[in-house]
């Protein structure tokens, strides 16, 4: 049996850190196991030892990226009680990432073709609503919101900010980061039949 191959210099987070790099500056399509390699510095050798294609790492690569989010997040909520808070954060910390969404386009994409990446993508998106549903119910159980129905709540901001953060990271001049999350607030205190209060950096003027 051959040795182990040694990258015990590169931490994990930095290998999929490159991965998620070169995915978005090439696309799945054009990211070679070789290009990962390169740009963290070790053998394709020692990189498939532990990534079995370039769909493993855009997959483990997200998995860092989500797990980010929910750290950050539960880092702005800390403190804030109050479910409209909680929300006004969550939109916040979601909108305010859009720039760094080519990689979810890209799993998306390769969702449609590749059976493991749909079952991350589904479990990514499982993750994502049941955050903002569990605000709804503690919302509407205050009555603090109206009454909203969670889980259709909860899959409607979700599909908003997931749309419109889309079209952010394309480039779109109508879709400003400011703009973004404006939007979503609005249309959130729609949903929940609440007004939602001012979030960190205030509301934009309309």
């Amino acid at each position: 049996m051959s040795p182990r191959p040694s990258i015990d210099h590169i931490r994990r987070p930095q290998i999929l850190a490159a991965a998620a790099e070169v995915i978005v500056e090439r696309g799945v399509a054009g990211t070679r196991i070789a290009d990962v390699a390169e740009r963290c510095g070790v053998s394709p050798p020692a990189l498939l030892y532990w990534f079995d294609s370039k769909e493993q790492l855009l997959a483990e690569a997200l998995t860092v990226d989500d797990d980010r989010f929910y750290e950050e997040l539960e880092a702005r909520v800390d403190g804030a009680a109050a479910p409209g808070e909680r929300m006004v954060a969550l939109i916040e910390t979601a909108t305010e990432s859009a720039d760094d969404f080519a990689l979810w386009m890209e799993l998306w994409t390769w969702a449609l073709r590749d059976a493991d990446l749909r079952a991350a993508r589904e479990r990514f998106d499982a993750r994502w609503r049941a955050a903002i549903e569990a605000i709804v119910i503690d919302g509407v159980a205050t009555g603090e919101f109206g009454a909203a129905d969670p889980a259709q709540a909860a899959l409607a901001i979700a599909a908003l900010i997931d749309g419109l953060s889309a079209q952010a990271a394309l480039g779109d001049p109508e879709v400003t980061n400011p703009r973004l999350t404006e939007t979503v607030l609005a249309s959130a205190e729609r949903l929940l039949g609440a007004e939602l209060p001012a979030g960190a950096g205030g509301r934009a003027s309309p």
